[in-house]
């Protein structure tokens, strides 16, 4: 097995454990398993966290990790908690898994889920111009592709995508990001269960799947931690990303979680304080009339 293949086995076997437990007891509402689409294997669900108080709050897609191939929208469940505690409208979703169903169906799923909470805004409490991402690992990869595509990138999964709400955010917050496929060695085949193939012979898949291919001045801004010693997901691609933002004129932001790895370092407190407070920020500076 070489160390791509190792480290990926490594983080199928780990990010299913990356679980934050709330802070302290807020007063929220919560529905576990609220259908968002049905697709052909089923229907997609979703868990809701919305603030008992009136609102209309800031919504927050909460996306869980797990390489793409498992994992459970109650990965994250303690973060949409603590984000329902701080006045968000959170939504946890499942979304379709590969080797099964292979990429675009997951950043289908995502935008699917983002036009769902545009679509149920009152039931949600929530503000449609003001809906920021959440996600780690695989997770922060899908919330940072959703915040870098449009309709025109042709990722919207359905027939006329000009007539449904937007899929487009206001924030992005992500840890332990893949930002950039593009770099990887051509031959090796450690995401060909989800891409279909080695780089050498899809790049194209590969292009479409980076976050970083998409950047333009549009983009919402966006907040990334990552572990100083994250041996899965190398901390150049969020540096990578950042600066190409920079480029761009988007607002970008990392903060490196001192001395902690890949799984270690998406359960670190500070880190979610300081989600919270950029997305607290970006999402409650200026509320819609």
């Amino acid at each position: 097995m070489n160390r791509y293949n190792q480290l990926l086995a490594l983080l199928v076997l780990c990010s299913a454990f990356v679980v934050w437990i709330p802070l302290f007891a807020g007063d929220f509402d919560a529905h576990y398993g609220v259908d968002y689409i049905v697709r052909d294997s089923g229907p997609l669900k979703a868990d809701t966290y919305v603030p008992k108080d009136p609102g209309p709050h800031p919504g927050v897609l909460v996306v869980h990790g797990g390489a793409w191939r498992m994992g459970t929208r109650a990965q994250l469940s303690g973060v949409a908690q603590q984000l329902a505690q701080q006045g968000f409208s959170a939504v946890a979703i499942s979304y379709r898994l590969a080797p099964k169903d292979k990429f675009p169906a997951q950043i289908e799923d995502c935008k699917a889920a983002v036009r769902w909470m545009r679509s149920h805004a009152d039931e949600l409490k929530l503000d449609p111009e003001r809906i920021g991402g959440f996600g780690y690992s695989a997770g922060a990869h899908l919330v940072t592709l959703l915040g870098t595509t449009d309709v025109e990138d042709g990722l919207e999964g359905v027939e006329d995508p000009a007539s449904e709400p937007s899929t487009r955010l206001q924030a992005v917050v992500g840890g332990g990001t893949p930002c950039d496929f593009r770099v990887m060695p051509p031959e090796y085949r450690w995401l060909s269960f989800w891409l279909g193939g080695t780089r050498g012979e899809v790049a194209d898949q590969y292009r479409l799947a980076s976050p970083a291919s998409f950047v333009t001045a549009d983009d919402p801004p966006m907040f990334f931690f990552h572990g100083e010693n994250d041996d899965l997901v190398p901390i150049t691609q969020p540096q990578g990303m950042c600066q190409i933002m920079e480029h761009a004129h988007v607002p970008a932001e990392l903060y490196v979680v001192p001395k902690l790895g890949h799984i270690a370092a998406g359960m670190d407190r500070t880190a979610l304080t300081k989600c919270i407070e950029f997305l607290s920020v970006q999402l409650k500076k200026q509320a819609s009339p």
